[in-house]
């Protein structure tokens, strides 16, 4: 359950050989290790799950993270290319009640800066309103990322020039801004990763 006071983020690594233990998961420690530095404000805590590529098991995960445990934002990794296992994007259009088509554009648009394959990258995002009396009226932004910690970061963060100054906006960049708008708590982000945006109007004074 979430305290009030909290970021509470869903992580959700989905991978049939990783949940197997074949080989170590690569992309729960990656998202973690990014949003410690791109986070500034509120406190936040991850609640983490390893699970197969199998679309029962990522429609019950993702309900488990936004209905009872009450996360304000859920980020997948893995499962999102065309081949016959990977469906991610069905489990998750099926969980949510909005589609956010522009989140799966822009990653594709980062991607495609570094490997023509990008478009072959089937992510999604969606928000859920949840269904229990744990903050009724609050949605839950829930975003598929790539499965290589590199591409991860990459549309994540965005790509910059020598001095810092973005050249493709990354997507968190516009997740503060959504967040708010579904009733979730206030972001600040490290403006040395990734700057987010907001309206004038919907900026905070310190």
């Amino acid at each position: 359950m979430s305290n009030p006071a909290e970021l509470l983020i869903g992580l959700v690594s989905i991978s049939d050989r990783a949940s197997k233990g074949v080989y170590k998961d690569e992309g729960l420690p990656a998202l973690e290790e990014w949003l410690r530095q791109a986070i500034s404000d509120p406190p936040w805590r991850a609640v983490t799950r390893l699970i197969p590529d199998e679309r029962p098991v990522i429609e019950a995960t993702l309900r488990e993270l936004v209905d009872d445990e009450g996360c304000h934002l859920v980020l997948t990794t893995g499962g999102t290319g065309p081949a016959l296992r990977d469906v991610t994007p069905e489990a998750t259009l099926a969980f949510g009640d909005k589609e956010m088509p522009g989140f799966g554009e822009q990653m594709r648009q980062v991607s495609l800066k570094f490997v023509p394959t990008a478009i072959l990258s089937r992510q999604v995002a969606v928000i859920r309103f949840r269904r229990s009396n744990l903050e009724p009226k609050t949605g839950t932004l829930i975003i598929n990322l790539p499965g290589q910690p590199k591409a991860i970061k990459e549309t994540l963060e965005g790509l910059k020039d020598e001095a810092g100054k973005p050249l493709v906006h990354g997507i968190f960049a516009a997740v503060p801004y959504c967040i708010d708008l579904i009733g979730g708590p206030y972001i600040e982000t490290n403006d040395a990763v990734c700057k987010a945006f907001r309206p004038k109007s919907a900026v905070r004074q310190k």
